[in-house]
This record gives C-alpha cells, structure tokens and sequence, in this order.
C-alpha cells in the first residue's frame, strides 16, 4: 500500500515529551488531539490490519458506544478513543490541520478503539457539528514494539489471546498446513472474525496428538476436551518457547496434521456404524447427547470437511476415541509419524471404542460430559486401541 496523508481539522492538539532522552525509547513519540467526531477521516478503515481483533458492531460493546455516543454527552470523556500509529505526525497551528502519514499497514493505522472508529462512522450523520468529539492518541516510533503495544492496549473488550496470537503470527505453522484443505476459508484465527472452525477447535484436536506432553497410557489430554482455552494457552506458550524450531511439538506435527482433521471427520460419519457393529439391534440416535435431524433442510455434516452424516456425535465421545489413537503415533528424526495406518486401526477397534465410550456414559447418568473428562475412560479406549495395533 502506497504511503498515504490524512488530514484532521481538531479542535486541540499535544505533544508529550519523552522521557527517554536517548536510547531506544527517545525514537517514539507520543500526541494527543481532541476532533469533532465529523471529522474522522473514512479512511482509517483501510488501515485496521494493526488492529488484533476484528469489529462486531452488533455486539454488547458496540450498541454502548452508539448509546453513548447518540445518546449522552462529552463522548471524548467518556469513552477511551483512538489509538493510532503512524510513520510522522504534523500540527498546523494556523488552520489547526493535524496531518497523519501512513506507510505500513502492518505498523500503522487504528491499533485500538476499532468499534469506537466503526460506530462513529456508521452514525455521525444522526449529529450535528460541536456535538461529539473523540479523543485520539498517536504515537510514532513505535514499529519496534508494536506487538507488544498492540497486545497491552487491547483490553477494553477483554481481547482473546488468540487475536493477539494471530497478530504475532504465531498460527502460520497451523495456516501453512491447513492451507491446501477445503476448509481452510472457513477457520477464524481472532475475534469476529468469519468462519464457523474456531482455531480454538483445530489446537484442541491436535493436543489430543501431542506425544511430548502425552506420550504414554498414563498421561491424558482430557484437557482437550474440558477446556479449550488452556489448549489455546499451551499452544501459545510453546510457540514462544520453541517459535518454530524442531523442539516445538506442532512442527513435529505437521506431517500428520491434514490427516488428523480427517480422521475426526472420519470418526464422526463412522461412529452409528460402529455402533451398531456392536450393538445390532440398537439405535444410536436414541443415545443421550447424539443428535440427528429431522428437518431435511437442516442436514448434518462433518466438521471439516462437511460431508452428510445420520448423526451428530458429542464431543464427549469423540475426543476420547480420537484421541487414544494416539497410541499409534511415534517420532522418527524429530517428527510424529503413524506406526500403523490410523484408518485401519480405528475401523478395526472402532466398534469396540464406540461401545465402550457409550456404556461409560450410561454408568455416569447418561452425560456425554462426564465420559469426556473421565480420565479411566481415556486409558481404557488408549489401551484397546494399543491392543489393536498389536494384532490382538
């Protein structure tokens, strides 16, 4: 993108002394302006890739800002403005023209106060001039720890660490793979973002397959499944350790990642066949937690890669059974690789993994829920699933 200047007529205008007289930090500076809310320029909305989370201007957050900046009064005051950074900064003191120039959009542009910038774009027609004003904060100088600046000053709506994540880049091991996959358009990695497959989702898969931190019959990743949060937080902790060196479990992962998304969707169209292998006579869909639908208009598919499907399965059965074929999971020069063909184990102990999964369940009041976060159950589906590969 081209460098661009934007002018804003504001109504008072500050530079705030740096501190730091030398040293890396005497290169950034700090401004504050007060404008009259007509006079934001439109088109900071080009330069929002600074911004970590993506504007839902239906959310709680949003209609707020519209009360207060509609409804109520000294807007400037009450609400925490713009942030933006920028390549330079010049204040005409005759005309009171502040002028912004922007070079870098991955630097420069809206860094926080994106629902603010939206809403008061989509509803200053409704005011008059001298109605409204906005508080804005610009600094330059600040490329060097824009991360970090865009990760501290991005709390006001409680910004989730993915966004931050995603901003920091640390996903492009997971969008690399993904890549070539049909779904990879329908992942969102930050907040608002479109998709219906959460990032928080795929990491909270692919700890089911992490044999650094599981690797045996005595360690579980229930956590997978009980919070998806702390799978989220383990990914990120390990990516800031290791960032995408060898020692990093996702990058040993990677050979086996595609196929991991498509034994889950595999798993899931399976999982009535299997039970009925066990259980001929019975009926799945009467099976507390699994869903079918009765509305031809509204068919069920699979996660990922969406294929028809009789039966929605709980995540409480599935996250156990997916994940105890780990068992057949080894590392050879510093990568997972399968010890036997996961496809072929799973049809072969799927029936017996789905029966089993399904009477926990019963004995634990019929609650989906509880089989999840049942560490003895995880053992014993690890164990068949061992058994299996050994021919046995």
């Amino acid at each position: 993108m081209e460098t661009r200047e934007l002018e804003i007529k504001v109504d008072s205008f500050r530079k705030i002394p740096n501190p730091y007289k030398e040293g890396p930090g005497s290169a950034s500076q700090m401004y504050t302006a007060v404008c009259d809310v007509k006079s934001v320029p439109e088109e900071l909305l080009n330069w929002m890739e600074t911004n970590p989370r993506k504007q839902n201007i239906r959310s709680g957050v949003a209609k707020k800002i519209k009360m207060s900046l509609i409804e109520g009064k000294d807007f400037h005051l009450l609400n925490r403005g713009l942030l933006l950074s920028a390549q330079d900064v010049s204040y005409n003191n005759y005309d009171n023209t502040l002028k912004l120039v922007f070079s870098n959009p991955e630097y420069h542009g809206d860094v926080d106060g994106g629902h603010t910038l939206r809403v008061i774009l989509d509803n200053r027609e409704e005011l008059d001039y001298g109605q409204q004003y906005v508080k804005l904060e610009i600094l330059t100088g600040v490329e060097g720890i824009f991360e970090d600046l865009a990760a501290a000053r991005n709390t006001s709506t409680q910004v989730q660490d993915k966004s931050i994540a995603n901003l920091r880049d640390y996903f492009a091991l997971i969008k690399n793979v993904i890549a070539p996959e049909q779904f990879n358009d329908r992942v969102y990695f930050m907040e608002n973002d479109d998709g219906d497959i959460d990032v928080g989702d795929i990491l909270a898969i692919l700890n089911l397959f992490n044999l650094d931190a599981y690797h045996d019959m005595d360690s579980f990743p229930v956590v997978s499944f009980s919070s998806r949060k702390k799978c989220i937080d383990s990914y990120i902790s390990l990516y800031e350790k290791f960032h995408d060196g060898p020692e990093n479990p996702y990058v040993k992962m990677k050979p086996v990642m595609a196929q991991i998304f498509k034994l889950y969707d595999y798993l899931e169209a399976k999982m009535p066949e299997y039970y009925r292998k066990k259980n001929p006579a019975g009926k799945y869909g009467l099976v507390s937690g699994v869903i079918t639908s009765k509305d031809p208009k509204k068919q069920l598919r699979t996660k990922f890669y969406r294929n028809e499907i009789t039966h929605g399965s709980p995540n409480g059965f599935l996250f156990p059974i997916l994940g105890s074929l780990r068992a057949l999971l080894k590392e050879e020069n510093g990568q997972y690789d399968w010890a036997s063909d996961p496809f072929d184990i799973l049809d072969k102990a799927g029936p017996e993994l789905v029966w089993t999964t399904v009477e926990r369940s019963r004995t634990l009041g019929n609650d989906p829920v509880k089989v999840g976060k049942d560490s003895g159950n995880w053992q014993t589906l690890y164990m068949r699933v061992m058994f299996a590969a050994m021919g046995k």
